[in-house]
């Protein structure tokens, strides 16, 4: 691309420059939200329930006189707040290193090498080359090419706004788009090309008309003073330029306007939003319990007030399951990183938990399932095929079809397969006088969803002629030729033909036109329609995308697990079913076209769907009704795209995947995952960690439910039997430090469950606290809270002191609770058996458990401190009972369980 003129073209910023600029004028990073401080972290700690009920128990110690046990348990508040922090910046690495990822990136021209930079790495002075469906990194001034630009986000204005390097237009308004009114109609985007088979042009609509419509806010009125400026943050929907960056970060227009503009905080998802009301009840549910029990401890067993206040509090911090909001911001968090290691990064943790319920993939054909890497494979006349890899040379009743159709596609094209027409041209007629390099087109007709064709206009020798090149679906470009029924009937045996070799099929032809008389130098009055000029029908062009080698094991898998595979495309249907039919996706030959679906009701779509896999003739209108009527079926959708105007089908879909290596910025950012590359095999390995994630999550709520209740147990049954208090506010935090890693390290690090892929999705409705889960972890619970108390009332029958069988109790409590992570691993097998998966972190969880018990019972200052006494070898003997007491109750629990859960398995 060679800038207008003599001037040289432009070589950028060498490599120390643009390290020079970065460090003086900082990142390119608008006004955002900053990751959490240390000094918020702790702020967000000290107004937590459990800290406030831990200062308190503190504070009463203290009152009462016992230094020792204040000190103590005040001290803990400090080892909260260490766990906190630690597991605060690990979610926060694992989101950083997301962010990293999804951080928009740039192609700049640094020492006259085009190179792919982080967008905050761009500084002023840079050469940006932009293309259709980049986001520009920063405000930059347009030196070569024309662009229609999306400014939408500054002006509220939703038409395309031109751009030319013309000096002429300085000072002038904005432009608008061209006299077709574009703005009207789908822009040759990526994804209008691939819905419609055809490849739209990457140059700007001629000469466009003025826009009266200001831009908005003054900072924006400000910065567009000249016509040729670009600003950050607004998105290319056609062409392409060299544009030198001017201003960046908070320089820019965006930046001046505000941080609302330049930064957004993802929304809590509904499972976070259900889990912090769960907590909120169960919260107030725990204050009204912990007054009743001082109201108990006080009126009726004669507790001292503090004494009975110390009750009250550790029957509260008993009862609130401060791990269930960790658990989920972990997880997600932590699930969407390890998804980031299969090469797919997340944009949204929300997504994270609908992988586990797509029971629909829609797909894109080109570059999903295909390589897309096009190749010509074949051409076609009326009377002649000529297929390349068969021949030496080009013959001459193919010279025409290859040179118009060389002329409707851009010499510097974008798409793949307008790269393969202008490749295989410059293979086959090299030297001849059918190839016209750098010849720019006076005017161009875009496709459009009325003309499925664009044709670009030129000027010829004769001023008043003007040649016509066009190229499209073969039906609309029949169509434009005029031809009769038996013409059109034989074009398409043609094509269906071709098609049914797996080939995109492609229409030229070729015209002419006497342009209205003008003055020199001034535009002819173009026609409104391409339907007003006359074209020849020169032919037919085939090009292959070969299928992807995972694709066919990777929808195999899909079946097993239960995903239905759809694909959505915009080529012929015949090519549709025999590139399905090659990477094994459906044998089911019916295949809905867009005219066909544009028919069709929404029910009668509904319908229609249950019996076809194959959509085609597809535009992207289309695809988002597509996606729109599945999910109003009660369907999980995922879907794939790639395009600017994909991105309204990507937001709809449950889950958004967009490609990483040839999607657009704008098709990336309203997307949910990204594949970084393009592999169709990846989003099967997103769905396998999104069930696993789903998985790990049930189990920890499981957990933290099941081993709540013998906590809650000891702490109230007491009470009302008139007992000595088994647990006191010191024991529970300790048990809080064993508890939050199990759930936060040990479960979420769990591997994924045996036939993990061979089930169905969870049904969308299914949620971790779902009555079934809650009840079977209510029954764990139950039976190890009914062994530790009888095994207490057993000594104290027996005689033993209150410490003593406190001791027995807190020592059966902690192995309990390894058990329960380890009956919570698998429901389907014994925990024994269970026992042989891998993770490397239960049994350091295990080992940290003996070492605290070993401390709190070895430590005659530690004893003395939670009010413990020796168990002694009968103690031991009886803690050594309850546990295998407790062990078989867990495995009946585990035999009546799936009478309490969904059909699943692996939970």
């Amino acid at each position: 691309m060679q800038p207008p003129g003599d001037l040289p073209a432009p070589q950028g910023l060498s490599s120390a420059e643009a390290a020079q600029r970065l460090a003086t004028d900082g990142p390119n990073l608008l006004p955002g939200s900053a990751p959490k401080s240390s000094a918020a972290i702790l702020r967000e700690v000290i107004t937590e329930p459990m800290f406030l009920m831990l200062l308190a128990a503190g504070g009463i110690y203290l009152a009462l006189g016992d230094r020792a046990e204040a000190l103590f348990l005040l001290g803990f508040v400090f080892v909260v707040i260490g766990i906190t922090l630690a597991q605060e910046r690990k979610t926060q690495r694992a989101l950083e290193s997301l962010r990293d990822l999804s951080a928009p990136r740039a192609l700049v021209l640094r020492g006259g090498q085009a190179l792919r930079v982080a967008g905050r790495d761009v500084v002023r002075g840079d050469v940006l080359v932009l293309r259709e469906g980049d986001r520009v990194a920063a405000d930059a001034r347009l030196l070569d090419g024309q662009l229609e630009v999306d400014e939408s986000l500054l002006t509220g204005e939703s038409v395309p706004v031109v751009k030319t390097p013309d000096a002429a237009s300085a000072g002038a308004s904005e432009r608008s788009a061209g006299p077709l009114k574009r703005s009207s109609a789908p822009l040759g985007g990526s994804a209008v090309r691939e819905a419609t088979s055809v490849g739209a042009t990457n140059e700007a609509p001629g000469r466009p008309k003025r826009s009266s419509a200001p831009l908005g806010g003054s900072a924006v009125r400000e910065a567009t003073s000249v016509g040729a400026m670009l600003y950050a943050s607004t998105v290319v929907t056609r062409g392409a330029g060299l544009a030198e960056v001017h201003a960046t970060a908070s320089a820019t227009a965006v930046g001046r306007i505000g941080a609302d503009l330049a930064a957004t905080v993802e929304p809590p998802s509904a499972l976070q939003k259900a889990s912090r009301t769960l907590v909120r009840r169960l919260g107030l549910g725990a204050l009204v319990l912990a007054c009743g029990q001082v109201l108990l401890s006080w009126w009726w067993s004669g507790l001292p007030l503090l004494d009975s206040l110390l009750a009250g509090i550790a029957l509260a911090m008993a009862i609130l399951p401060e791990e269930i909001p960790v658990i989920l911001t972990v997880f997600l968090a932590l699930g969407a990183w390890r998804i980031s290691q299969q090469k797919v990064l997340t944009r949204r943790t929300s997504a994270v938990e609908a992988l586990g319920a797509i029971t629909v993939l829609a797909v894109d054909k080109t570059g999903t399932l295909t390589l897309n890497r096009m190749a010509v494979a074949e051409l076609a006349t009326a009377s002649a095929h000529f297929t390349p890899d068969r021949a030496t040379e080009l013959p001459e009743s193919f010279h025409w079809l290859t040179e118009f159709a060389m002329l409707a596609t851009p010499g510097d094209p974008f798409d793949p397969m307008e790269k393969a027409i202008q490749q295989f041209g410059h293979r086959w007629l090299a030297g001849t006088e059918h190839v016209h390099d750098g010849r720019v087109p006076e005017f161009e007709y875009a496709l459009s969803g009325e003309i499925l064709a664009m044709t670009r206009v030129f000027a010829s020798a004769d001023p008043s002629q003007f040649l016509l090149a066009t190229k499209g679906a073969p039906e609309a470009v029949a169509d434009l030729c005029h031809l009769g029924a038996a013409q059109r009937e034989a074009i398409q045996r043609q094509v269906g033909a071709m098609a049914g070799r797996g080939l995109r099929v492609l229409g030229v032809a070729r015209g002419r036109w006497m342009g209205a008389a003008t003055a020199p130098d001034t535009t002819p009055p173009w026609p409104q329609s391409q339907h007003d000029f006359d074209f020849e029908f020169l032919g037919l062009v085939g090009l292959a995308d070969p299928p992807r080698p995972e694709v066919p094991d990777a929808l195999a898998e899909c079946r097993r697990a239960g995903v239905r595979v759809i694909m959505m495309t915009g080529d012929h249907p015949a090519t549709a079913r025999a590139i399905a039919r090659q990477v094994g996706l459906s044998e089911r030959p019916e295949v809905l076209t867009g005219a066909e679906l544009a028919a069709l009701s929404d029910e009668a779509l509904r319908a229609r769907l249950k019996q076809v896999d194959l959509c085609a003739r597809l535009l992207p209108a289309h695809k988002l009704r597509l996606v729109q009527v599945l999910r109003a079926g009660g369907e999980v959708v995922a879907m794939t795209g790639d395009g600017v105007n994909d991105a309204p089908a990507l937001k709809a879909a449950d889950v958004g995947i967009a490609m990483g290596e040839r999607g657009t910025d704008v098709a990336r950012e309203a997307a949910a995952l990204v594949l970084l590359d393009d592999s169709f095999a990846r989003i099967v390995d997103a769905i396998r960690q999104g069930r696993r994630i789903d998985d790990n999550i049930r189990k920890a709520t499981r957990f933290v439910f099941a081993v709540h209740v013998p906590i809650i147990a000891l702490a109230l049954v007491p009470t009302l039997m008139q007992w000595p208090a088994l647990l006191l506010p010191v024991h529970i935090v300790l048990l809080q430090l064993l508890i939050d890693p199990a759930c936060a390290v040990v479960l979420e690090a769990e591997p994924e469950a045996p036939g993990l892929m061979s089930r169905p999705p969870r049904p969308a409705s299914s949620s971790p606290f779902a009555a079934a889960t809650l009840g079977h972890a209510l029954l764990q619970g139950l039976g190890v809270a009914a062994v530790l108390l009888a095994g207490f009332a057993w000594l104290a029958g027996q005689g033993w002191s209150a410490a003593q069988g406190r001791a027995a109790v807190f020592s059966a409590l902690v192995p309990s609770v390894l058990l329960l992570i380890v009956a919570n691993r698998d429901l389907t097998r014994s925990a024994f058996r269970g026992l042989a998966a891998p993770n490397p972190w239960l049994w350091r969880m295990a080992a940290a458990m003996a070492l605290l018990l070993a401390a709190v019972l070895g430590l005659p200052w530690l004893r003395q401190l939670m009010g413990l006494g020796l168990p002694g070898a009968a103690g031991l003997a009886v803690v050594a009972s309850q546990l295998a007491l407790c062990g078989l109750w867990l495995e009946l629990v585990r035999r009546i369980g799936p009478r309490l859960q969904p059909r699943r398995t692996g939970t």
